[in-house]
């Protein structure tokens, strides 16, 4: 496995995050050990820190699946605020979990539910609150 790629996290969404691990039985989802872990490796920074170019908790991110390169555009939220059409993807969900933190262009290998690895390839970010000038999301 390649060296994952460094993450940035803000501090409002690292403290909200860890509230919320610590709200959840432990092994209550698949992949929380590996959401703990990019936590504890994040870079964590004020949200008025955050370069315009990271995933945050409620941006807007175009990301491909490989190997199958199909894409998606997908809202980053947290458990409470998915949604039943599709554009928003829980950070409790493998594939939300793993775009936690990268930049634009990044690439991670994460687990696949069920067993395997799949890679999350970072395309664009359409819509960050930090770069918009929301620090509180």
């Amino acid at each position: 496995m390649r060296k994952k790629p460094n993450i940035i996290v803000s501090s409002v969404d690292a403290k909200r995050l860890e509230t919320l691990l610590d709200a959840l039985s432990s092994n209550s989802f698949p992949g929380m050990v590996e959401l703990e872990a990019e936590l504890e490796r994040a870079e964590i920074v004020t949200p008025e820190a955050v370069p315009a170019n990271v995933v945050t908790m409620n941006s807007t991110v175009k990301f491909r699946m490989e190997p199958s390169g199909e894409e998606f555009v997908m809202t980053l939220v947290y458990p409470d605020s998915e949604d039943s059409q599709g554009q928003k993807i829980s950070i409790l969900a493998p594939v939300g979990s793993a775009l936690l933190g990268l930049t634009q262009g990044d690439s991670i290998e994460w687990p696949r539910p069920g067993g395997g690895m799949m890679r999350v390839s970072i395309v664009e970010i359409l819509y960050q609150p930090e770069r918009s000038g929301d620090f509180h999301s």
